[in-house]
């Protein structure tokens, strides 16, 4: 990350913080808190270990979440790249579970698995899940073929194709699908404390709201926009950790990392 893109970044978040303060003051600390209120509440909430407690409890349930959803969802796509029948009878189910408001199925999550993390589990699983396999699935199809054929005349067997051709090529996929899905595992984790839970940032969003303290609710979802900048810049550096015998074009793969 350059320094001038550093500074433009700085500039943009003073912004930011500048006009949240003139919001403050214009519409009163009661109805909207001020950056300095946030902060010093923060504070608070760290020291006495609220925060962590209930940032632990939301992380928990994204990242087995995410684990759970996003592990069949790379691997399912490499499973199907030899079973075209099969995958043409799956794909339209696919297709409909994809488009299925998974903010519906959080009240059947609740009523099967209880109000403890497991819901929020399958929950975030399952939008995690068609995140990925799409994303990857893109990848394992857009493989040249010509790459496969040759690799074939040379004699290598189906296991060494999909070693060193589709493996390699389709990765960069699976990692664009995980990088929309890191984010949208701690929406969902929060989305399924929000509907039943006595833990977590999203009950600490409700608890905020319901006795009128925004000053708790803008603690809590600063503290959710920092997990997701963190996660996302984890995610890019493992990525280019994984894949750096790729020779890097332009400015990188991450508008977080900045890479």
């Amino acid at each position: 990350m350059n320094l001038r893109l550093a500074i433009d970044r700085l500039i943009l978040l003073a912004v930011f913080l500048g006009l949240w303060q003139a919001c403050s003051m214009g519409f009163g600390t009661h109805w909207f808190s001020s950056p300095i209120g946030t902060t010093l509440r923060f504070g608070e909430l760290s020291l006495n270990g609220e925060l962590l407690y209930h940032m632990n409890y939301t992380a928990q349930a994204a990242v087995y979440g995410f684990l759970v959803g996003g592990i069949p969802g790379l691997l399912l796509p490499f499973m199907l790249r030899k079973q075209a029948v099969l995958n043409a009878i799956l794909d339209p189910y696919f297709a409909g579970g994809y488009g299925v408001p998974k903010l519906a199925l959080a009240p059947l999550f609740v009523l099967w698995f209880g109000i403890d993390l497991e819901p929020k589990i399958a929950l975030v699983a399952s939008i995690v899940f068609f995140l990925v396999f799409f994303s990857t699935m893109a990848g394992v199809q857009a493989v040249n073929p010509q790459y496969v054929n040759m690799a074939r005349v040379a004699g290598a067997s189906e296991r060494d194709i999909a070693r060193h051709i589709v493996w390699p090529g389709a990765i960069p996929y699976a990692f664009a699908g995980f990088r929309i899905a890191a984010p949208y595992s701690i929406g969902a984790a929060v989305v399924g404390e929000l509907i039943s839970s006595n833990r977590g940032l999203g009950y600490l969003i409700q608890a905020g709201a319901t006795d009128f303290d925004t000053t708790t609710v803008f603690v809590s979802l600063a503290t959710l926009t920092l997990i997701v900048v963190v996660i996302n810049i984890g995610v890019a550096h493992f990525e280019r950790w994984l894949l750096r015998w790729r020779p890097r074009t332009g400015a990188g793969t991450s508008w977080v990392a900045g890479a």
